[in-house]
């Protein structure tokens, strides 16, 4: 049975998810219907990746019937109304990293799709990569011994995107590109809670986070640190370091093709891409996490094992923490002003 998508939203990311769907066998995906704010969008969308339906609003794609899961690709401040939209109708639903723009946003959505008895997952699609499931079960053997530090970097110049560099559209390192680095340290140490936060932060002149360094203690004295920045080229590698040795996720840690343990290196080649043109670096490793969300609900989950609902939430918290920290605020913090 082939999982029946819905395209909320015709941006960058929406385009790059919908082509690798369409690279993907039919008898396991298929997209049925798109939608935009505008309808000659959704309609021009439709035709470029033959999608049988087009709507001119979120309301009249998740009424749908034919729509079994809706993909949400909008902007960061939007992901609430549209998720909680695909939620109230009835729909499973697939959103983009970061679900919400703060924890308070993250938790109604979580409720929500837990009173309506309805599968959610946040997309980030990095921790279905080949390399990332190799890096997990190197730690869940213990080859690199008692783990004592982790460390990530992610950072590219972005000021001249801008919804980067907008605090009304949440913009900033840490919603955009750091929450990569959250994600893997939080990976690495098994979804614990960190105790102790420390982080020291640029803000762009918009008032956004700019470049931003985090410390992250953890149960048992461990820690991991992550830097990343949206005005410079950094690394974009993440590692892990053990009494027994080091791994080692070379660039671009975001969507990874190379691990290294111990000096040996692997390579993880991605799926092809057929004939369409991308957006995005590595974009059909998105198809990993969408044969995921399917594996999901054909045996009837609420939540992916693998990014479970909890670690969504904490995961926000952790944002918001550094966020504080640092005096970055967004509007949708002041939700009654």
């Amino acid at each position: 049975m082939a999982l029946r998508w819905g395209i909320v939203s015709t941006g960058l990311i929406s385009s790059d998810f919908t082509a690798v769907l369409r690279t993907l066998p039919r008898s396991e995906h298929q997209v049925v219907a798109v939608a935009a704010r505008d309808l000659s969008r959704a309609m021009a969308f439709a035709r470029k990746y033959d999608i049988p339906k087009a709507y001119g609003s979120y309301e009249e794609l998740v009424k749908d019937p034919n729509v079994e899961v809706t993909y949400v690709g909008t902007q960061h401040p939007q992901h609430k109304a549209s998720v909680l939209l695909s939620l109230e109708a009835g729909k499973a639903v697939l959103c983009e990293k970061p679900m919400g723009v703060n924890a308070a946003e993250v938790r109604e959505m979580v409720a929500t799709a837990r009173t309506r008895n309805l599968f959610l997952m946040e997309a980030i699609w990095t921790r279905f990569f080949p390399a990332s499931e190799a890096l997990r079960s190197v730690l869940a053997q213990g080859t690199l011994g008692d783990l004592r530090v982790a460390r990530a970097e992610f950072g590219k110049d972005l000021t001249s995107v801008p919804r980067a560099v907008n605090r009304a559209q949440a913009g900033g390192g840490l919603l955009d590109i750091g929450i990569y680095c959250i994600q893997f340290l939080s990976m690495v140490f098994g979804g614990q809670r960190p105790e102790k936060i420390l982080a020291v932060g640029r803000r762009h002149e918009t008032g956004v986070d700019d470049t931003v360094t985090v410390v992250l203690q953890y149960p048992g004295g461990v820690h991991g640190s992550f830097t990343c920045s949206i005005s410079t080229q950094l690394s974009n590698t993440a590692s892990v370091n053990g009494t027994k040795g080091t791994a080692q996720i070379l660039d671009p840690c975001w969507c990874p093709t190379e691990l290294v343990v111990n000096g040996e290196h692997k390579e993880f080649p991605l799926p092809p891409g057929l004939h369409w043109e991308f957006n995005y670096q590595n974009p059909t490793g998105m198809a990993y996490e969408a044969q995921h969300v399917r594996e999901c609900l054909r045996q009837g989950l609420k939540e992916s094992p693998v990014i479970p609902l909890a670690e969504s939430e904490l995961i926000a918290d952790i944002i918001e923490e550094v966020r504080k920290i640092i005096g970055v605020t967004f509007p949708q913090d002041f939700p009654n002003h």
